[in-house]
């Protein structure tokens, strides 16, 4: 079955399809809406009844007749030459539901997608005019807002909001070409229209500043800052990012750097910042007012001892002290802040703080220990409270394993731990530090305020009132846009009477802090407090598509903005689409104002967007948006925890293997295989009579994990599972995958089974699916088996085509190991030179995900490369960096290779006398990541 020729749709503004280059009529708009449900799809098979739910949303459901009378008719007009009879190669059926088999170059959004990464490397490689030519065809494939018929679908919001926050980003690349491109001044036009459309979004003005400045207009430049400046302030109470900081600063400095140059490859056509040193912490969002001996006295404490925590109510301040105290230590690693407020799962508290400090997932601390023993690093661990005995059990081993770590942790009690300096946060003193933080506070959120004469003693009194507590006392001067100073005090005191009664029992800094949120919440407007205490069901942050799927309230933008003009929710800067959050004291007391049954639909609310948000990542992760949605994936990671937990605690197994397949990948590109596992076996157990088409996805989810973790037969048993259920349900694409895999970690596994067919019909049920990131692993897989059974030639010969099919469909990951697999069977030849040559290609690659395991296997095969080519001595190097850096992150490149890995080693170990080896090995183990990266290079630059 081939897939029907001269078919092509477009979704980048009304949907439409051409036959033959003609207009295709796709008939009424519930017959749009399927086909466009199954073009988002992007090739998987979607049931007829999820088609029928989310077609018909909110509406009463028709019959299974209603939907195959709409498919009849989709496939009379896109295949109009298909006999009668014969069957569909377009819209196809696929177990109990349909799949659209369009290759993407037939879409219009796909080909939006591959220009703008074409385009953005160009920028990036020093091609500026070539840049601007591709992201400029780009934009011209847009007719109007993605799906623009679909009446703003549930289903298709997701995607429509990934391909417009695209297109933001696209505009944005072409006018940095342009300008990178000496065309400064032809620029200024469109940029100005660019900021007045979107005027939150950093990047556009940092554009329209640079272009001005070189266009010789600094005075314009200078007033174009002050604009976002106060637009900034106005709209969201927030300072400028880091990017336009820096700019700014140049600009007046008069910098030489902003002068154009003939190529600028930096996303940016201004200096980029000087590159920061290790550690975490974000940049203030305030400035820091008094303390300065709660600072002394904090620092002075972690001088003598190596764990200090900070307690007191919540609000009073803890955070801000810990992360002040952080930045002003000259520590050699670090600071690294570890938030945990949004964890709730203890059995996550260890992979958390790995993932914070840059180290992939392990389960236990005392693998954790054993990766950052010998760093000379302080941890600030924040908000500890809710998960008081888990986190102290961390914190001991860290502290008893790692002789040169310290910890500041904050908590609303202490650890209790040996060797604990415990200091109890003080509120503000009223009259002084309070007084100037409330002036601050209300002169930042209104631009312009003053106190009026007699206002100091008020907001003095209105400080003692609160109790000096910080937070409180921020809410109540974000009321200074629209009451005065004398307003404020009286509508605190008339809050405090009508709860005086409610607050009895509570300590007095707990009872002022929740009569002052209270109080604020009791201004709010009916909308703004229905979204403010919906919002409290994020665990971290969230961004504006987020606020409305979970808040319910539409349009969500005017009171969002409200809630960030009133500090009950903080807007993040320099992010774009621009990010908020709330403060963990905030967010309890918003959950605790839903009740039971609003809780529950607000959590419900969650999980559908946590899962739409992962499904509709997940089906465009193996292209040329890879790296871009893992990183955003990353940013959303406390969600899908939060989703797991919720849904479990629903007895919703289903749910969380549904999800859980959805963020396979997310978890085995970004080392996060031990939560992997922990949610799916949890799911698993929970769901025992799921459906196959959910319990295939989330067994050959269970497939990678098991791989990575260095288990073959699980991960053969998974793959089988897989197999099985993916064929009963009907879904061709998770077939394909698995039955790639069944023979690989079979041979893996020692099981006996006829491995090179089952790759062959692999290879041949992904070619029907029309998905080129699919045909390009199944083909990696098949070449890896090849060379198991020491067919060199034909896998030499299949490894190549996995790399063409993996370039043209951007999934990097196969194509850089199919090149690996390349590299190993050069190496099998006893061809050196040529395995180099390959690893010199993987390493200029590898830096665009943060893959260590991929970057160890790499460079110890080509350690053994290198012993091919007379340099054994390095090749021992290499080999000790790669045991030192791979105990540090907890991976084995034996365990994960376990056919080359120990022959690779092997081959090094015996080119030289174990004296010599290990002498040489011994300086490798002293190398960084980078050090040892920069001796390969060199090596292959020298050998090539």
């Amino acid at each position: 079955m081939s897939v029907a020729e001269g078919v092509r749709f477009g979704v980048l503004g009304p949907l439409r399809a051409e036959v033959g280059g003609r207009p295709a009529g796709l008939g009424g708009p519930r017959q749009r809406a399927v086909l466009a449900l199954l073009l988002i799809a992007r090739g998987r098979s979607v049931s007829a009844d999820r088609i029928l739910s989310e077609v018909w949303e909110g509406s009463r459901l028709p019959s299974l007749t209603t939907l195959h009378g709409y498919v009849a008719d989709l496939r009379r007009t896109l295949e109009p030459d298909r006999a009668p009879g014969a069957p569909a190669r377009l819209l196809v059926r696929e177990g109990p539901g349909y799949a659209l088999r369009a290759v993407p170059a037939a879409v219009d959004a796909e080909r939006f997608t591959e220009k703008a990464a074409r385009g953005r490397r160009a920028l990036e490689g020093g091609e500026p005019q070539l840049a601007a030519d591709l992201l400029g065809q780009a934009l011209e494939l847009w007719r109007g807002p993605a799906y623009a018929d679909c009446g703003g679908a549930a289903f298709a919001v997701p995607d429509a909001n990934r391909l417009e926050d695209l297109r933001a980003t696209v505009r944005e690349d072409r006018l940095a070409a342009v300008i990178a491109s000496g065309q400064h001044a032809a620029a200024v036009g469109e940029l100005e229209a660019l900021v007045a459309e979107q005027p939150l979004r950093e990047r556009g003005w940092e554009l329209l500043v640079l272009a001005l400045y070189r266009s010789g207009r600094q005075a314009d430049a200078l007033a174009a800052l002050r604009a976002v400046r106060r637009s900034l302030a106005d709209e969201l109470g927030i300072d400028p990012g880091r990017g336009l900081r820096d700019l700014e600063a140049a600009v007046l400095a008069q910098d030489p750097r902003l002068a154009p140059r003939s190529a600028e490859p930096s996303r940016r056509s201004y200096p980029p910042a000087p590159a920061p040193p290790s550690g975490n912490l974000p940049f203030a969002l305030s400035s820091f007012v008094g303390r300065g001996g709660d600072l002394a006295a904090v620092a002075s404490l972690l001088d003598g001892h190596r764990l200090v925590t900070l307690t007191g109510p919540g609000g009073v301040g803890k955070t801000r002290l810990a992360l002040e105290v952080a930045r002003a230590r000259t520590d050699a690693d670090g600071p690294w802040l570890v938030e945990i407020a949004g964890l709730h799962a203890p059995e996550l508290l260890t992979a958390t703080m790995a993932a914070a400090l840059g180290l992939p997932t392990v389960p236990s601390p005392d693998q954790l220990a054993g990766m950052i023993a010998g760093r000379d690093m302080l941890i600030v661990l924040d908000n500890c409270e809710h998960l008081l005995v888990p986190a102290a059990m961390l914190v001991h081993t860290l502290l008893t394993r790692c002789g040169t770590v310290r910890m500041l942790c904050t908590s609303r009690e202490p650890l209790g731990i040996s060797g604990e300096a415990v200091y109890e946060v003080p509120p503000l003193d009223a009259a002084t530090e309070a007084a100037d933080l409330f002036l601050r506070r209300a002169a930042a959120v209104s631009p312009g305020w003053a106190a009026a004469p007699g206002d100091r003693e008020r907001i003095a009194a209105l400080c003692e009132r609160l109790d000096g507590i910080p937070l409180a006392i921020e809410l109540a001067a974000a009321q200074s846009r629209v009451l005065s100073v004398a307003q404020i005090a009286d509508a605190v005191e008339d809050r405090f009477t009508l709860l005086v009664d409610g607050s009895v029992g509570r300590p007095d800094r707990h009872r002022t802090l929740l009569d002052t949120v209270a109080w604020s919440d009791h201004l709010l407007q009916p909308a703004e407090r229905r979204l403010f205490h919906r919002l409290g069901v994020f665990e971290a942050g969230f961004d504006l598509e987020a606020a409305a799927a979970v808040g319910g309230v539409d349009p969500v933008l005017a009171p969002l903005s409200a809630l960030v003009r009133k500090s009950l929710v903080t807007a993040q800067p320099g992010t774009a689409p621009r990010r908020y959050r709330m403060l963990e004291t905030l967010r309890q007391y918003a959950l605790s104002a839903l009740s039971p049954d609003e809780l529950a639909q607000a959590q419900a609310r969650h999980r559908a967007w946590a899962l739409a948000r992962a499904e509709n990542a997940e089906r465009h992760l193996r292209g040329p948006q890879g790296a871009a949605l893992l990183n955003g994936l990353s940013r959303d990671q406390a969600e899908f925890r939060a989703a797991f937990t919720s849904s479990l605690a629903a007895g919703d197994g289903e749910y969380a293997l549904r999800l859980g397949g959805a963020l396979f990948w997310f978890w085995f590109r970004m080392g996060h295989v031990a939560e992997g596992l922990t949610w799916l076996s949890e799911a698993f157990a929970a769901a025992p009579r799921a459906g196959a088409d959910v319990r295939a996805r989330a067994w050959y989810a269970l497939t990678g994990l098991y791989y990575l973790a260095g288990l073959p037969p699980q991960a053969y048993q998974a793959a089988r599972s897989a197999m099985e259920a993916a064929r009963e349900a009907g879904d061709a694409v998770t077939e394909a995958g698995a039955t790639a895999y069944v023979p690989y970690l079979g041979l893996l596994a020692g099981a006996a089974l006829d491995a090179e067919p089952l790759t062959r019909e692999a290879v041949e049920m992904a070619r029907r699916t029309a998905l080129d990131w699919l045909e390009a692993e199944t083909l990696m897989v098949r070449g890896m088996v090849l060379r198991v059974l020491g067919d060199l030639p034909g896998a030499d010969t299949v490894f190549q085509e996995a790399v063409s099919a993996a370039r043209s469909s951007g999934h990097d990951w196969v194509a850089d190991g199919a090149a690996w697999c390349d590299m190993k069977t050069a190496s099998d030849r006893g061809d050196g030179t040529r395995a180099l040559a390959v690893a010199a290609d993987i390493l200029a690659t590898m830096d665009r995900y943060e893959d260590i395991s991929f970057w160890l296997v790499t460079v110890h095969s080509a350690a053994r490369a290198l012993v091919l080519t007379g340099q054994s001595e390095h090749a021992a190097v290499l080999m000790g960096a790669v045991e030192a850096i791979g105990k540090r992150a907890g991976v084995s490149p034996e365990l994960m290779d376990p056919l080359d890995g120990p022959r690779e080693a092997a081959a090094v170990r015996e080119a030289l006398a174990p004296e010599e080896y290990e002498r040489h090995a011994a300086r490798g183990r002293a190398m960084s990541r980078q050090d040892a990266s920069a001796l390969l290079t060199s090596l292959i630059t020298m050998i090539l």
